[in-house]
């Protein structure tokens, strides 16, 4: 607990980057860059999967046109006031704008992690017991995966959200971050944050790390079925069918880890700003990229709703 003026604050100082101006134009581009493929690459995915039938009554389609839009919410929700805070001398937060900031980052961060769970659970299905797959992965089952994904992180992030704003802060109120997260802020706490804290290392920790182990798990018996495959084909195929989103489970858990199950999580540096970017803008910005690099079905419908809606 920082023992400073602990007059109630109206806004936060952020201090995520360099204050060079040279530096910050730099960055101000290459962030623009990053949402704008963002941006066109998740909305034409949803519009490639939701104009698309066929697409949409497939599992892992349906699993990824959520995903595209969680991702679409968790850059919005970091890169246009980052945007703006690289192009303004004062670097500020209302007091309102950042515990708003904070619930939507949860919210949407801890979706990404549910709908990846999801889409690990589909593959376990179609690997693991492919003859009950239908069954297994019916509509109603994918949406009743949708509606916990969505539901779950949405109480998780309310939570915080109102035991944060029963926390005094100190003035001035500078969080050596560019966002709201949880533990930069409670770094410039005045308050006692015993609860906050006991609730970060309980249900915090399981909220992370639950789907996170359900994957893990998921695709030690998604292994364990694609050795006993007898043809290598087969094995090809199956590795095939998971090697997306494998890749976006190690990128997205690596820069979550790197955050927040290291040492001194409180007093992110520069790695730790490294990481929270890759997962909260390289990352949604690459997830199209890396679920239809190899997937003629979705590159075909993308190419069709480009046509239709950018010619």
């Amino acid at each position: 607990m920082n023992q400073k003026n602990t007059t109630r604050v109206s806004e936060f100082l952020l201090h995520g980057f360099s204050s060079q101006p040279e530096v910050q134009r730099v960055l101000f581009l290459l962030f623009l860059s990053m949402y704008l493929f963002n941006l066109f690459g998740n909305i034409t995915i949803i519009l490639s999967i939701r104009s698309d039938m066929q697409l949409l009554q497939t599992p892992m389609y349906f699993f990824l046109s959520y995903l595209a839009l969680a991702d679409l919410g968790f850059a919005t929700t970091i890169v246009p006031k980052t945007l703006v805070n690289l192009l303004s001398h004062k670097k500020s937060f209302t007091y309102c704008g950042c515990l708003t900031q904070m619930f939507f980052y949860i919210y949407f961060g801890n979706a990404d992690s549910y709908l990846l769970a999801s889409m690990a659970y589909d593959r376990y299905a179609a690997i693991c017991r492919p003859m009950y797959y239908s069954t297994t992965m019916s509509h109603k089952r994918c949406l009743q995966l949708a509606a916990v994904s969505w539901t779950i992180p949405f109480f998780h992030s309310l939570l915080y959200t109102v035991l944060m704003a029963r926390v005094e802060f100190c003035d001035p109120g500078e969080i050596r971050h560019f966002i709201c997260d949880i533990y930069p802020v409670l770094d410039v706490s005045c308050s006692d944050t015993k609860v906050l804290d006991l609730v970060l290392l309980t249900e915090g920790v399981v909220e992370i790390l639950g789907p996170f182990v359900f994957i893990i798990i998921s695709y030690i018996f998604i292994f364990d079925s694609i050795i006993k495959i007898p043809s290598a084909i087969g094995k090809r195929k199956a590795f095939s069918t998971c090697g997306s989103h494998l890749c976006v489970v190690v990128l997205f858990y690596g820069g979550v880890s790197w955050v927040y199950f290291k040492p001194k999580a409180k007093n992110p540096g520069l790695r730790d700003t490294v990481a929270t970017v890759m997962y909260t803008m390289a990352i949604p910005m690459l997830n199209p990229f890396i679920y239809t690099l190899r997937n003629s079905e979705m590159k075909s419908a993308m190419k069709r709703v480009i046509r239709k809606h950018f010619h």
